[in-house]
């Protein structure tokens, strides 16, 4: 889109980046790589998203007059750093799992390779494009899979966090599954389609609620969808409903059917739908709306309810109950005075929070049925021998263990940028969607789980776990 968001950063980026330049290192390689620690809610799997967002920014990276003016004017840092941000280009290497991908805590999903100066200028931004887009599109996954095959509408646009949430949330909607957004921005940006009908307003403003619905119905014969709960959804909404539907086939038009936006939406629609039904219309389809989510969701299909079309919103684009996607931006190798590349672990009292030291590359395995059985993190550089058996192991518990005699393997990221040149595949979201549903084929139901999924294997070489046991040993020392 266009946009330079050079300087959302942390302030915390530049002190840092100014330190490096003071003390010669702004030159010196870094590794960095950007996953999800799991916290709770998280558990189990999430879908990549925001790589486009992530590739804008990159390739929009500058410093312009104002950012430098404005910059000057905190006295924090002297002009010969000033300048050197004037000049400012991204040189490095970006690598990144395509969007739609299915993932898991503690993977590596973007690795930056760059000089010092710039691979930490990135964090900010990286983990704000990456990690808003990945909440809302695995909200969004969790809830078209709660819905069984039924359409899931975005309604959430006047709930988001601002407009970028609103606008960028639809779009990693329909990554995770949504079929349209009610965002016509989003619809217009991203050739997504778009969906909606009217308000309760709509039907307050005339004089009576049939007067309401043959008025909608004369704009949009061929289009009708009406929103029947605005004052009694079975003694009035859907009776005049009806009555206007067979006004429109009268006329040679068909409905498309009702929207319930309140009350018992399990009964009410199990009511709906033998009226409809019972008037000849059981075409008509039946849309909810209402505070869903994929729990609520779960437990109206439970419940028989006879609803196939959801509107979801305030729940879907807040991501309600997950708050923050846990994303992290740590260094796993730096070069030393000589240019070596030499691996860096942050250690911790807590082990959650121990990183992975060195240059990493991220495989895939599949067993011989093409489903997914193991995430295997090696050093880069390293091959996996498709032709030999390869053991794998829990790296926190090393006596559980799993051979593979018949897999395939294959590398999860995929190169973004090649010495700051874009060298990535342009996907249109159709694209995305379909390599989506195609991928998630490849895990079995246990990993989607709404509550206690399966664990999924993430597992080290033993030249990673090696050079993570000897780190840890000789920390602090």
């Amino acid at each position: 889109m266009n946009r330079n968001l050079t300087m959302m950063t942390d302030l915390y980026e530049l002190t840092m980046m100014y330190g490096y330049l003071r003390e010669g290192m702004e030159q010196r390689r870094a590794v960095f790589d950007m996953f999800f620690r799991g916290q709770k809610g998280q558990e189990g799997y999430a879908l990549m998203a925001g790589v486009e967002q992530l590739a804008d920014y990159i390739q929009n990276l500058h410093f312009s007059p104002e950012d430098i003016g404005y910059l000057r004017s905190l006295k924090l840092f002297d002009e010969h750093f000033l300048a050197r941000l004037e000049r400012f280009t991204f040189t490095g290497n970006i690598s990144a799992v395509p969007e739609g991908t299915v993932v898991f805590p503690n993977v590596p999903l973007v690795k930056v390779e760059a000089p010092l100066f710039e691979a930490q200028l990135v964090e900010t931004a990286l983990l704000n494009l990456i990690g808003h887009p990945m909440l809302i599109a695995t909200k969004a996954h969790r809830i078209a899979r709660a819905a069984e095959g039924d359409k899931v509408m975005e309604f959430g646009l006047r709930r988001a966090q601002g407009p970028d949430a609103g606008t960028w949330g639809a779009r990693a909607a329909v990554i995770g599954g949504c079929a349209s957004t009610s965002n016509v921005l989003t619809g217009m940006l991203f050739d997504i389609p778009v969906s909606g009908t009217h308000a309760h307003s709509w039907v307050m403003s005339f004089a009576d609620e049939l007067t309401a619905f043959r008025a909608y119905a004369h704009a949009f014969p061929d289009n009708c969808l009406l929103l029947v709960d605005t004052y009694d959804t079975l003694h009035s909404g859907v009776p005049h409903a009806i009555q206007v539907f067979k006004e429109l086939r009268a006329k040679g038009h068909e409905p498309v059917g009702i929207r319930l936006d309140s009350g018992d939406l399990a009964y009410l629609s199990i009511q709906a739908r033998r009226m409809l039904d019972e008037a000849g219309f059981p075409n008509a389809i039946i849309c909810a709306s209402n505070d869903l989510d994929e729990y609520l969701i779960r437990e109206l299909k439970m419940q028989g309810a006879k609803i196939s079309l959801w509107g979801v919103g305030t729940r879907l684009i807040t991501a309600a109950d997950m708050v923050s996607l846990g994303s992290v931006y740590k260094m796993g190798a730096m070069a030393d005075e000589k240019g070596a590349l030499q691996p860096k672990m942050k250690v911790s009292d807590n082990p959650a929070k121990i990183t992975l030291p060195g240059d990493k590359e991220v495989w895939r395995l599949y067993d011989e049925q093409g489903m997914a059985a193991a995430d295997y993190i090696t050093l880069a550089g390293e091959e996996v021998d498709t032709g030999k058996p390869l053991t794998i192991f829990d790296p926190n518990a090393t006596w559980k263990k799993m051979t593979l005699d018949k897999y395939t393997a294959k590398k999860l990221q995929e190169p973004l940028f090649v010495n700051g040149q874009f060298v990535g595949r342009k996907r249109t979201l159709k694209e995305i969607t379909a390599y989506r549903a195609q991928d998630e084929k490849t895990f079995w139901e246990q990993y989607f789980r709404l509550q206690n999924p399966q664990k999924y294997k993430v597992d080290l070489s033993d030249s990673l776990w090696q050079l993570r046991k000897e780190m840890l040993e000789g920390a602090g020392k």
